[in-house]
């Protein structure tokens, strides 16, 4: 019998507002910041972080109502992340990917979803979807192996999805496959200069079996004709996946530069540089207002681009080509745009911004190591939507 949580049963009775989640998350920010240090020393969340992120509700924004979920969609989705992010871009990052996982599952055949939420609705999913392996047809399903980097937040995940090719196919049939924790090994590999503390750890499988209605079609992402859509219909299961999935890596970074923001204006109220306050240097005011302007036009492209993508999905039409290529570039971009901001604060800061007291240093690592994202290269997005604009007919799965 399927476990629910006591805050899942008050939430059926009066389910929480986008107001109410991004409370919860912001009530967090104290405590991320407080463990942020110790937590990227053991390149781990807080397993007790994320058991409050769990009580609170924020995992399930994306949840079908039928597994005890919300069904908020992608603007609770951005609020909540971006403000994590103020508190622990690590935070924001694994609540970001773990969360689309629960969006994820929603699409497949709803054995999937048996599969994994029967019992308890609050269990958690790992991935990543890089082809990293090869799926064997075999009767009833796949027999899988490879090994994939990336995991992020595996260690506080019970299944995890992973990219794979199917034989046979000459790579033209991509889909994710979706395991329990058994049956995947977690292996070391994250030695990275940030975002330590998402544990994005390397997976390795060997010949595991995995039935046919645990996997899903790339394909059927990019169409929108997914097999959930028949018992899961709400319109936030409408919207193409991946390109939902892309802003689940870049909004983490618009919550991390307000974060430096605020630092940096509190550490230049007391620092001097040769003779003169930081604070009343004017570039650092010029940086300072650059950097404020720039979140607020983020914010603003991201609200509108969620809302033209919701509209769409109320009316169950397909989201025009050029749009889903527009988007994803906007999204994309954010990435290094916010890397940029942060380096102006990051320099002026002077000597005294490098200590790791200040937490300035380890903002903009994770910002820097962020940016390295599959989803955050623009200029590879850039060149692909300008064939487009050009007459070509480029054709991209990752939309």
């Amino acid at each position: 019998m399927k476990s629910i949580s006591p805050l899942a049963i008050a939430d059926e009775l009066a389910a929480p507002t986008v107001e109410d989640l991004v409370a919860r998350a912001r009530a967090l920010v104290p405590l991320l910041k407080e463990r942020a240090a110790e937590d990227e020393k053991n390149g781990l969340v807080n397993p007790d972080t994320v058991r409050r992120m769990k009580e609170a509700g924020l995992f399930r924004v994306f949840q079908a109502r039928r597994w005890d979920g919300y069904e908020l969609g992608q603007r609770a989705f951005a609020e909540v992340q971006m403000t994590l992010a103020e508190g622990d871009m690590s935070v924001a990052w694994i609540f970001g990917v773990i969360s689309l996982h629960s969006l994820h599952i929603c699409l497949m055949e709803d054995q999937a979803a048996q599969d994994v939420w029967g019992e308890d609705s609050s269990v958690l999913i790992a991935s990543p979807y890089m082809p990293g392996g090869i799926a064997k047809p075999v009767p009833g399903g796949y027999e899988i192996s490879g090994r994939w980097a990336y995991s992020s937040g595996c260690d506080h995940c019970e299944w995890t999805f992973l990219g794979g090719i199917v034989d046979g196919t000459d790579g033209q049939d991509l889909r994710s496959f979706l395991l329990p924790r058994a049956d995947a090994k977690i292996v070391g590999g994250w030695d990275v200069p940030g975002l330590q503390a998402t544990g994005s750890q390397d997976i390795v499988v060997e010949k595991a079996f995995v039935p046919e209605h645990r996997t899903h079609k790339f394909i059927d992402g990019y169409n929108c004709q997914n097999p959930g859509r028949f018992v899961n219909p709400g319109a936030i299961y409408r919207s193409p996946f991946m390109l939902v999935f892309m802003r689940g890596i870049t909004n983490s970074q618009i919550g991390a530069l307000q974060a430096m923001v605020d630092l940096f204006k509190e550490y230049a109220r007391e620092k001097v540089f040769v003779g003169t306050r930081t604070g009343r240097d004017p570039d650092a005011h010029y940086a300072v207002a650059m950097a404020t302007a720039g979140i607020a036009e983020m914010k603003n492209t991201l609200f509108a681009n969620l809302q033209t993508m919701a509209e769409y999905a109320e009316r169950n039409e397909p989201l025009p080509m050029e749009m889903r290529h527009l988007f994803r570039l906007q999204s994309a971009a954010v990435a290094d745009r916010c890397v940029r901001l942060a380096e102006d604060m990051m320099t002026i800061a002077g000597g005294g911004g490098v200590y790791e007291k200040t937490s300035i240093p380890r903002i903009y690592r994770n910002m820097r190591c962020g940016r390295q994202h599959a989803a955050a290269q623009f200029r590879m997005y850039a060149r692909t939507f300008g064939d487009l604009l050009m007459g070509g007919a480029p054709v991209d799965l990752m939309l």
